[in-house]
Parts: C-alpha cells; sequence; structure tokens
C-alpha cells in the first residue's frame, strides 16, 4: 500500500511539473525557472545568466 501511495505522489509531481512546463510554453516564456523568465529574451537573447 505504501509503494502505490508513493508512486502515485511521484506521478502526480512529475505530472505537475509537465503541465507547469507546458503552460509556460505557451505563454511565451523561453527560460522556464530563470528568475527572470519573462523578461529574459529582452534581456539575454533567451540565455539564462
Amino acid at each position: 500500500m505504501k509503494d502505490i501511495i508513493a508512486i502515485v505522489a511521484i506521478v502526480a509531481i512529475v505530472g505537475l511539473a509537465i503541465f507547469y512546463i507546458i503552460r509556460s510554453k505557451k505563454k511565451g516564456v523561453k527560460c522556464i525557472g530563470c528568475p527572470s523568465a519573462g523578461e529574459c529574451s529582452k534581456k539575454c537573447s533567451g540565455k539564462c545568466l
């Protein structure tokens, strides 16, 4: 039973991470996770510092 709960938790975390990445890419964010992700393409040509 503990294994099933652990697997479900891991799948949920991975699923939410994928959902976040897809949603951010649709918004046009080039560097997901970069502190200035929304402005990154304007400041540094899409490369995170």
